[in-house]
């Protein structure tokens, strides 16, 4: 994928500023949506090789004239965070539903025929607690970010249906590296590890989580973009389970920290955020690109640290 021009909404949060970067050294013009709410992560060398507009993605004009001329749309732009979804769950809904009709007529009318979604995890919900989660399977979101992203993945398969537009929907399992903020779990725990504070567990820290690094999410981005055709969801995930407890420890030996694990009660807010068992199958995405994420969780944690 190279010489082509590329929009990528929130390419300048944790998992956008990645793809930035990687479409900017592939030899592609790029064009970042952000309203910047939480900064600017793409690094300062390769913010002078794009084309930046801090515009909010619900803004159809502005939108439909930024991505004039564009060959594909990365829509990578949303709320993140699980306290600031709980906490604006009218914002969440109306930024993600919004957000898609706006990019997604903005693509139709430029007579763009590809557009990456950045999906999530989170539509599973509580089910299949005993197995990997594939595509196929029966899902169930409940938090108002997960039916908002849900949403979106049955408007896009609209979207092909009625405009002719291609897309792919990827559900992310738990991405993690540099430039994440302690709003997540792994920057947090190494934040207080490396002050020597006691790691913040909720719960009794047995729910389990399925750890991707984001060089290997962004390959399998890429991957998929270059072979969109229809409409299709796709699992980005690393297939192995970690526990909180697990991944606590793991960084206080990474950080040799001489911290502690505390564990503490969740508040009820994150009830429905705070699934016991999650990890995801990738078996479709390596059936289509032969590609999926490899990168064990320490080794990813030690290229945080190193890089830092």
């Amino acid at each position: 994928m190279k010489n082509q021009r590329i929009v990528i909404t929130g390419g300048a949060g944790f998992i956008g500023s990645h793809l930035t970067s990687t479409l900017v050294e592939m030899g592609n013009d790029v064009v970042v949506v952000d309203i910047l709410l939480r900064g600017n992560k793409i690094p300062k060398e390769v913010q002078s090789k794009i084309e930046f507009h801090q515009v909010d993605v619900c803004d159809f004009d502005a939108m439909a004239k930024i991505c004039k001329g564009a060959d594909l749309i990365f829509h990578f732009a949303a709320i993140l965070g699980v306290d600031i979804v709980a906490d604006n769950p009218i914002e969440t809904m109306e930024t993600e539903v919004n957000g898609m009709q706006s990019v997604a007529r903005a693509a139709s009318t430029n007579g763009i025929s590809k557009l990456i979604y950045a999906s999530t995890s989170g539509v599973y919900g509580h089910i299949a607690l005993e197995q990997s989660v594939s595509e196929e399977i029966l899902i169930d979101p409940r938090t108002s970010y997960a039916m908002a992203k849900r949403y979106n993945e049955i408007y896009l398969a609209s979207l092909f249906e009625e405009k002719g537009v291609h897309s792919v929907a990827l559900r992310f399992f738990n991405i993690y590296g540099l430039r994440q903020d302690n709003r997540m779990v792994i920057p947090r725990f190494i934040e207080q590890a490396l002050a020597g504070d006691p790691l913040t567990v909720y719960g009794t820290g047995e729910q389990t989580r399925d750890f991707t690094y984001i060089d290997d999410a962004i390959k399998a981005t890429i991957h998929l973009a270059k072979s969109a055709k229809g409409f299709e969801i796709y699992n980005i995930a690393n297939e192995k389970e970690a526990t909180i407890l697990d991944l606590a420890q793991i960084i206080i030996d990474v950080t040799s920290s001489a911290s502690e694990i505390k564990l503490i009660n969740a508040p009820s807010k994150r009830y429905d955020y705070e699934v016991g068992r999650r990890y995801g199958s990738s078996e479709k995405l390596d059936k289509k690109v032969g590609y999926k994420p490899t990168t064990e969780l320490d080794n990813g944690l030690r290229i945080i640290l190193t890089d830092n």
